[in-house]
């Protein structure tokens, strides 16, 4: 009797430790399986923006709209000015001409940008601002970009890249405006378009999944501010 129940624990023994084996064998399964989905994922996402961004290089004009008539000029006088005046001389003259001739160039509204510039920078349009340590790292300069985003978008802009141009309030105004386009390109809408230039691509797709739209606080401030300052400087 006594060699029976030895017999009969051991076995139960080794049925246990099969069944833990077996445990940790297809928990470690399903941990790599997740792995692999995500890895794909983000293979995934990488590839659709490759193509997106091939695509808008390939769509992109070669030949911008002329800005060198005397009325286009007395317009983008009007429009810079107001830029100035509304920052109280933070947003400099200069970098106020170059907005608004290169959103022209795009067929962007100039006080979106600037808007933009204003929300991103918190009014003060500091060239050399670092964000706050995000689990993504820091954004650099005036359009505030993350080192994961700017080296692709400079490429689209056919810009060199290094990390100290991102405080270059000139580079920095040229990639908030490419990186728009791109953007806009994309979606077709400003809603979307500036919730994914303020959340990324990703976590745009984040917020309409929770929300059910891309109007957020973000996008619509921009937009409202930017409509408002348009009426304000072409009245003056």
């Amino acid at each position: 009797m006594i060699k029976i129940l030895a017999k009969w624990m051991i076995s139960l023994s080794l049925l246990t430790i099969a069944g833990v084996g077996i445990y940790h064998g297809y928990s470690t399964y399903k941990t790599n399986i997740l792995t692999l989905e995500q890895e794909n994922e983000q293979l995934k996402n990488k590839n659709d923006r490759l193509r997106a961004q091939v695509s808008y290089k390939d769509s992109n004009p070669e030949n911008p709209e002329n800005t060198s008539s005397y009325e286009n000029w007395s317009l983008l006088e009007k429009k810079a000015k107001s830029m100035v005046e509304k920052s109280d001389g933070a947003f400099k003259s200069a970098w106020a001409f170059y907005l608004v001739k290169e959103a022209k160039k795009y067929d962007i509204d100039p006080f979106l940008v600037f808007e933009l510039l204003y929300v991103e920078t918190g009014g003060t349009f500091n060239p050399e601002l670092v964000g706050p340590e995000t689990v993504y790292g820091h954004a650099y300069g005036m359009g505030q970009f993350m080192k994961n985003t700017a080296p692709w978008v400079a490429d689209m802009a056919e810009l060199p890249y290094k990390d100290e141009l991102l405080f270059d309030p000139f580079y920095s105004i040229q990639l908030s405006i490419v990186y728009l386009d791109f953007l806009h390109s994309q979606y077709e809408n400003w809603d979307e378009a500036l919730t994914a230039y303020h959340r990324g691509m990703g976590g745009l797709e984040q917020y309409k999944e929770k929300h059910g739209h891309a109007k957020s606080n973000y996008a619509s401030k921009i937009q409202n501010n930017a409509k408002d300052h348009q009426t304000v400087a072409i009245a003056n």
